[in-house]
């Protein structure tokens, strides 16, 4: 006769494994249609600038914006998912980013698009510290290179969805001008009821003011780490920022097509890349990853430059995507370095780093780049960005190590509650 008990009891254990995956999934999906969201404005940055008369400066103006808001939110609010919970956090960044969705539906001036892309900071800061630190805290332990490659390149496939998914709605849909925020409401209030249904896997500490003043405070073992991770990241982002300011007019210009969903691929040839590197990367030792990925990030942007000097679309679009690999590899062995050893509670502080180098990245080369941008053309603009490459490269590839212990240690906080 079969023991019940025995039967019971193994039932008992699955049932928390099946909701940390239900959890995990939740987060994922959140995690995307966040950026999607953020990414749905990029293809119809032509559109503003054909119909509305947007200047490049003014567009790269609204990238800073998004950035602002985004390190603004992490600085004040990146540690709250600690005390109110990843769930409560996540739902809340997720409505922010529906009420920037409600911004744009109506952009008509400058002032209008960045307020939306403002308000989208806000919430992709929000979503970033907590809905990575949820994926760490519920991702299973097999594949060993999950945890981090989710929680590091769900951003980038995110981004990548919105960009296409917004470039075949604006140039095939009707309403171009605000289908694309529509799909994106749903996707977000449909991510906002999994999160609900999720399990919480923080235990809830008194809320005290001080935990809103700006910090930055990542565990001992992290901080020998920061210098190579700021080289990786910086130039990485910027580059993602030069993709969504001045890649629409260079796309038009140089390479003479104003397809939006081609601007959406060729976005999206950036950033999905990067999901299919980031388990390669994971073959290496952090350090030795880091290195590879940087070096193919670098071939990329000689690519690039080649293929600006040259006008050729299918140059441009193969380095691209090999600029994407590269980064890939690289930023899932930081985030790899970083997190090794960390618990649940260390977390949130660690991706609040890891997101306030990002967005610094996107924020200051944009600024920059768009006063600059009224004199200096996007071609030669984009060598800058290579130099940056170049010198992140470089620091990367003389520098880089591996996180002092490989071992990650057991959290002391409960992965269910």
């Amino acid at each position: 006769m079969r023991d019940r008990t025995g039967v019971l009891m193994a039932d008992a254990q699955r049932r928390p494994e099946t909701r940390l995956l239900f959890a995990f999934v939740s987060a994922v999906v959140a995690l995307i249609a966040a950026f999607a969201a953020v990414g749905s404005t990029i293809p119809l940055f032509n559109i503003y600038r054909a119909q509305d008369h947007f200047t490049n400066g003014a567009i790269a103006l609204t990238v800073v914006a998004y950035s602002v808001g985004t390190i603004g939110t992490l600085l004040v609010l990146g540690r709250l998912s600690n005390y109110v919970g990843r769930r409560a956090a996540a739902v809340t960044a997720l409505a922010v980013l529906v009420a920037g969705c409600v911004v744009l539906l109506n952009v008509h001036a400058i002032g209008v698009l960045v307020a939306g892309r403002l308000l989208m900071g806000l919430g992709a800061g929000m979503a970033s510290s907590s809905l990575a630190a949820y994926i760490v805290d519920t991702a299973p332990k097999r594949p060993a290179w999950l945890a981090s490659v989710a929680s590091s390149q769900t951003v980038m496939l995110g981004l990548a969805v919105g960009a296409i998914g917004s470039g075949a709605l604006v140039q095939f849909a009707p309403w171009p001008r605000q289908l694309a925020y529509l799909v994106a409401i749903a996707l977000l209030v449909m991510s906002a009821v999994l999160i609900v249904l999720s399990p919480e896997t923080v235990t809830k500490a008194s809320f005290v003011w001080s935990s809103l003043r700006p910090s930055v405070r990542v565990p001992p073992q992290v901080r020998p780490l920061l210098p190579v991770a700021a080289a990786v990241i910086l130039p990485t982002w910027a580059t993602g920022a030069f993709y969504q300011a001045f890649v629409p007019a260079l796309v038009e210009d140089q390479l003479h097509t104003k397809s939006p969903l081609i601007l959406g691929l060729v976005f999206a040839a950036y950033m999905a890349p990067s999901v299919f590197g980031a388990p390669v990367g994971h073959r290496f030792k952090p350090a030795t990853a880091q290195r590879i990925g940087m070096a193919a990030f670098l071939l990329g942007w000689a690519g690039l430059i080649t293929a600006n000097a040259t006008g050729a679309l299918p140059l441009f679009l193969v380095a691209t995507i090999v600029a994407g690999v590269g980064q890939g590899i690289a930023i899932s062995a930081v985030t790899h370095g970083l997190v090794s050893g960390s618990n649940i509670t260390e977390r949130a502080a660690i991706f609040t780093v890891i997101f306030l180098l990002s967005y610094t990245g996107a924020t200051i080369p944009s600024l920059i780049a768009g006063k600059l941008s009224a004199v200096v053309s996007v071609p030669q603009i984009a060598v800058g960005y290579a130099v940056l490459a170049l010198i992140g490269t470089a620091y990367t590839t003389a520098f880089a190590k591996n996180p002092v212990a490989e071992l990650v240690s057991v959290s002391k906080g409960s992965r269910y509650a």
